[in-house]
């Protein structure tokens, strides 16, 4: 994930340590030690003072993103597979693996910086709905809502103040790996094992459009100048052995985002792509994978013509 201020890259995998980069270079900043599991997702906020952590190691831990220090400690029953801070820093979320009986469930914790001391590990609601594993959640706009998808291959929306579902759209036949919105949340993007990725009005939650991949989807995302959205994925990560990188469709994908048409692929990931974020300028974009690497993609200067032709035909 890109911060605000589009100068550093944050990543997570499963060697336990959440790591800053300089999104422009790639050299390593430093990391946050602490985590004995697979770190699953991360969320940093808007004025990139906070990070917060998801881990196989059943907890979520919020850390000082300048000192690297460990400020706050979230434990869970069951592994930890998503988090997001809203808007304000007021209150986080997040969500749980359904293991060991458990149901796939969203925690909200109040969030009180000034007050560490006395904050309660404690969650002000718990939102059960999903029938499988819910594998992304974010904050909607104004900390209205709550939008969830999940392996069931749904995304439901939620009140956070209530903890009720208020929404629901059956979005994909197979399941949801990832959904992402764009730079003003006016719509999102859901990214699928049926081929496919589909973009949606968040007020709405109507399909606004399809975009068809010959392989799996595991991520996409949209780019903030608003030509484009990108996609990743590739054949199942237990079938890597079997084929090359060719065979396997391991590329980042580009369609333009009205009309639907791909226009090409980048390649480099030799394993399949599990997500990707565009930079907060548009100009650049990073991708992780199973293949153990983050890759920060430079666009050339020339892009943003190509964008604003795009942008004149739209």
């Amino acid at each position: 994930m890109f911060n605000r201020d589009n100068d550093v890259l944050f990543t997570c995998a499963k060697d336990q340590i959440p790591t800053a980069w300089y999104s422009r270079n790639g050299e390593r900043i430093g990391t946050y030690n602490g985590h004995t599991g697979a770190c699953t997702k991360l969320h940093v906020n808007a004025d990139s003072s906070l990070l917060l952590t998801g881990s196989a190691d059943m907890s979520a831990r919020l850390w000082d993103v300048k000192t690297g220090h460990s400020l706050f400690h979230f434990k869970h029953k069951t592994p930890v597979r998503a988090v997001g801070i809203n808007l304000g820093d007021t209150q986080i979320l997040t969500v749980n693996d359904p293991v060991m009986n458990s149901k796939p469930t969203i925690f909200v914790y109040d969030l009180d910086v000034d007050n560490l001391a006395e904050m309660s590990d404690k969650p002000v609601k718990e939102m059960l709905g999903h029938e499988a594993k819910i594998t992304q959640a974010y904050w909607g706009p104004l900390n209205e809502t709550i939008m969830s998808c999940s392996d069931d291959g749904t995304v439901r929306v939620w009140n956070p103040e209530v903890g009720k579902e208020i929404g629901q759209i059956r979005a994909h036949e197979k399941a949801i790996h990832n959904m992402s919105f764009s730079k003003d949340y006016s719509h999102f993007i859901t990214a699928s094992l049926d081929h496919t990725a589909k973009l949606w009005d968040t007020e709405t939650l109507t399909c606004l459009k399809t975009y068809k991949s010959d392989a799996p989807v595991n991520a996409a995302a949209i780019s903030p100048l608003g030509a484009h959205i990108i996609l990743g994925g590739g054949q199942d990560a237990g079938s890597v052995t079997t084929t090359d990188a060719r065979m396997g469709k391991f590329e980042i994908k580009f369609f333009t985002k009205v009309f639907g048409n791909e226009l090409g692929a980048c390649r480099g990931h030799f394993g399949p792509i599990n997500c990707l974020d565009f930079s907060p300028d548009g100009m650049s974009f990073a991708s992780g994978a199973e293949d153990g690497y983050a890759r920060i993609h430079h666009l050339p200067s020339g892009y943003v013509e190509v964008v604003n032709d795009a942008n004149k035909c739209e």
